[in-house]
């Protein structure tokens, strides 16, 4: 009797009230939502697609482009800042020097009026209102024994 029982189920005498042709077999498969509250599925607009990816292709490739010529500016910056140390450098070895420079010092560089140039550690405050040689500028023996520019008054 138990099995009688189990096989007259609710279920069994249950009628689906929808169009079995109207019944999707697989729901999940489907590409549109099945369901009442499901998420709306919408086709792609391909050219807006395209051109939200190539607009930021561009921002992203101009950002790096910018990055690098900054870069560029910095590394040109800093090859002219040795190309007048090496010229300064040059100018000054070639200079009358009266003292033995030593490495860290700062030091006075002058030019006389027959144009040979004067190492001096008497800076141009020192001499007075009345300078009695052509101020160029103030260096610093660096290290490697090129100078490092502190202040110019003319063009090196």
């Amino acid at each position: 009797m138990a099995k009688k029982d189990k096989d007259n189920t609710p279920m069994e005498s249950f009628i689906n009230p929808i169009d079995p042709e109207k019944i999707a077999e697989n729901p999940g498969l489907l590409p549109y939502a099945h369901e009442r509250g499901g998420a709306t599925i919408k086709p792609m607009d391909a050219g807006k697609v395209k051109g939200l990816a190539m607009s930021a292709m561009y921002e992203q490739t101009d950002m790096q482009l910018d990055q690098i010529k900054a870069q560029i500016e910095l590394l040109a910056r800093q090859a002219n800042e040795i190309q007048n140390r090496m010229t300064i450098s040059e100018r000054i070895y070639e200079a009358e020097m009266g003292i033995d420079p030593i490495i860290g010092r700062t030091y006075y560089l002058y030019c006389r009026e027959n144009g040979q140039n004067l190492l001096s550690m008497i800076s141009p405050v020192e001499w007075g209102p009345r300078l009695p040689y052509n101020y160029i500028a103030t260096i610093r023996l660096l290290g490697d024994h090129t100078w490092d520019i502190l202040e110019r008054r003319e063009e090196i």
